[in-house]
């Protein structure tokens, strides 16, 4: 049987362009032929989010909704989609699609040549970087991949790219550990990997700044130091031995 794939949109208040960015997605599933899903994760949404999937999930059985219990994180959102997706294969991209779709195809042959999960980069190969962030932001970023080497150990490029895909066996293993629910989730998920002895592939993907991000360096900055502390401090305790945490059970899905 041909494997099945998952695609995970985390969105909180994106009216604005999850429609646009819902067609490009339908549109690649369905010309690679794929057995697919594609599960939105309203994360308590005041906007129309919700309507917009309601309305695709009614033309297209590829799209499944299911909503947080109120505002949680991106971090909550992944996790949650994840658990809930069915795929053998799970994608999950940010809703502004700052690396194409199509760039899926990288991911996965980085899967098929042995790795358990692939996570795209947008400095592994700097040129690959269609439209570049603001210079505040580039210096953030690379304060924070700084801190996060020595903080955890981690020697990836790019650890918050918002385009990763993960075979069953990880995704499952990982997820129902994770505690980080807001912005400093990915390193979690990545170092939960290591521990488990999953094999991480960083692949270079296109890569294009869009605007409408709400991260603010200073203060989100703080919280996600604090959070490498905290993934540091759950991983000396054995907090990441303990069993694993059930989805969400306030969910609701479509």
């Amino acid at each position: 049987m041909p494997s099945k794939y998952s695609v995970v949109i985390p969105a909180y208040n994106e009216g604005a362009r999850l429609g646009t960015s819902l067609e490009k997605v339908l549109a690649y599933v369905h010309g690679q032929n794929w057995n697919s899903e594609v599960v939105v994760v309203d994360d308590g949404s005041r906007d129309q989010t919700a309507e917009i999937v309601r309305d695709f999930a009614a033309k297209d059985a590829f799209v499944r909704l299911v909503q947080n219990p109120g505002n949680h994180g991106k971090g909550y959102s992944v996790r949650n989609g994840m658990l809930s997706a069915e795929g053998d294969i799970l994608i999950f991209s940010d809703a502004d699609l700052s690396s194409p779709i199509g760039e899926s195809e990288k991911l996965l042959e980085a899967l098929l040549q042995g790795a358990d999960i692939a996570i795209g980069s947008r400095w592994l190969r700097t040129e690959t970087q269609i439209q570049r962030q603001p210079l505040h932001r580039q210096v953030f970023g690379r304060i924070f991949n700084l801190l996060m080497r020595l903080i955890l150990g981690l020697h990836f490029k790019d650890t918050q790219c918002g385009f990763k895909a993960f075979n069953r066996a990880a995704a499952k293993a990982i997820f129902p550990l994770q505690r980080i629910e807001r912005w400093g989730f990915d390193p979690e998920i990545l170092f939960l990997a290591r521990k488990m002895g999953f094999k991480v592939k960083e692949v270079p993907v296109l890569w294009g700044h869009s605007g409408g991000t709400r991260i603010n360096p200073f203060v989100d900055g703080f919280r996600m130091l604090t959070e490498m502390l905290r993934i540091r401090w759950y991983s000396a305790t054995g907090k990441y031995n303990e069993a694993p945490s059930p989805a969400p059970q306030q969910a609701k899905t479509m």
